[in-house]
């Protein structure tokens, strides 16, 4: 996959993802996410943290944190979600849509899957039923790797899941069908809602 197709799938994704934030009512951004003890409002910090916080500071937090990158990016998104407002946190994520960063040894596939597994983290929480565009999502999962997998630290043991979208699957052993954007959930390590997966390993991964 070519970096300048990569790069025009991040910035469709983080426009996407501005246009979901700017239609949601103020509730909505204290409600929970799939992310474990984030809020949307702490998702959205999180997300749009590299965009105003320089490489220095990034690398002095990580050692404050004794080099846990959770950790630090636990810290950094609950205290900037407290100290910037709803309104400050869109801005920054829509003047920075063509944003040039990436993750460390990721690249641009490692920026498009960040965005589009938060994006996700949020509009499925939220029940707001965003699919996201098969060959934006195609991109994420083709640049999947097993030390990505390891990262998120899900237990994909003895499991395969099968998307009914896409021709797509994982792993073998007990089957687990659903979409594939859920499906990718599963990999990071979320609890999706009830109904999102089916399958006798459905549970495994289900709220």
């Amino acid at each position: 996959m070519s970096d300048e197709r990569v790069r025009a799938a991040v910035v469709a994704e983080r426009t996407d993802m501005v246009n979901v934030l700017a239609g949601l009512r103020p509730e909505q951004w204290d409600a929970p996410t799939l992310c474990e003890g984030w809020r949307v409002r702490e998702v959205v910090a999180h997300t749009t943290q590299p965009f105003r916080v320089p490489m220095w500071r990034v690398v002095l937090e990580l050692a404050r944190a004794r080099g846990n990158v959770n950790r630090m990016a636990d810290r950094s998104a609950r205290r900037d979600a407290a100290r910037l407002t709803a309104d400050q946190l869109l801005q920054q994520l829509r003047d920075n849509v063509a944003h040039p960063w990436t993750p460390p040894g990721g690249g641009a596939a490692g920026a498009l899957s960040h965005d589009v597994i938060h994006h996700l983290d949020i509009t499925v929480a939220l029940g707001v039923g965003r699919v996201v565009p098969p060959e934006r999502l195609g991109l994420v999962l083709e640049g999947l790797r097993p030390r990505n997998v390891a990262f998120f630290g899900a237990e994909l043991g003895g499991v395969r899941l099968a998307a009914t979208d896409l021709d797509w699957s994982y792993g073998s052993g007990e089957l687990v069908r659903g979409r594939a954007q859920d499906l990718l959930l599963a990999i990071c390590g979320r609890r999706l809602p009830a109904g999102h997966l089916e399958g006798p390993a459905a549970g495994r991964f289900s709220r």
